[in-house]
């Protein structure tokens, strides 16, 4: 299993403004399978899968990711396991603005010690990312940089791809486009793929789905 999380629990906040953000939160996923996380702004979703991809840790409950227990790891294992096993991609892109579309691609493989040329090229041609190999994010348009932030994320061929509004920034024709290259490459390097969105269009696209509501699984 690349996600076993029981009973996961998140608050923010102290004394009286305290709240709580997830609430007994427990869901599994399968190598290969692939999960849309729906639910209103503020249910929870962007901060489960910030505890899926050890960004920060949840106050409570059990998670194992890809094997590995993520209770009492300090920050250099996370940082590892990040690395090493997951792929993000941001609604904000998030991408190295002093690298070109070339190096953002390869930053991650290279860092885990797995980049392969052929397999960037690859991906760098199903992404229509070709031409603008030596170009820098600031000279992109929305779309492509989008496409440049799922490369990055797939081009270490990681266990597990965790995707946070992956189309929020962009127009519905762009935003298919990017949901078909995200879903087909993420089965072509045999990435678990975890995705929230507000999209009920592009949730029926993934195998299932888990609704937030308040904090809770419905």
């Amino acid at each position: 299993m690349l996600i076993e999380a029981n009973q996961i629990e998140k608050s923010f906040g102290t004394g009286e403004a305290r709240r709580t953000v997830l609430s007994g939160v427990s869901l599994s996923l399968a190598s290969g399978e692939t999960l849309a996380l729906t639910g209103e702004s503020g249910s929870g979703k962007s901060t489960l899968l910030n505890i899926f991809g050890a960004l920060e840790p949840a106050d409570g409950g059990n998670l194992r990711i890809a094997g590995t227990d993520l209770a009492g790891l300090g920050d250099t294992a996370r940082a590892r396991l990040r690395r090493d096993r997951i792929g993000l991609v941001f609604q904000q892109f998030n991408l190295v603005p002093s690298l070109t579309v070339a190096g953002n691609l390869s930053l991650q493989a290279r860092l885990a010690g797995r980049q392969d040329k052929g397999w960037e090229q690859h991906l760098a041609g199903q992404l229509g990312l070709t031409d603008h190999l030596s170009r820098y994010p600031d000279q992109l348009s929305g779309g492509q940089q989008q496409r440049v932030a799922i490369g990055r994320a797939l081009a270490s061929r990681p266990a597990l791809v965790l995707a946070d509004e992956p189309t929020g920034n962009l127009d519905e024709e762009t935003a298919d486009r990017v949901m078909t290259l995200l879903t087909d490459l993420a089965a072509e390097s045999g990435s678990g793929l975890v995705m929230a969105t507000h999209s009920e269009r592009h949730a029926a696209r993934l195998a299932r789905r888990a609704h937030l509501k308040l904090g809770r699984l419905r």
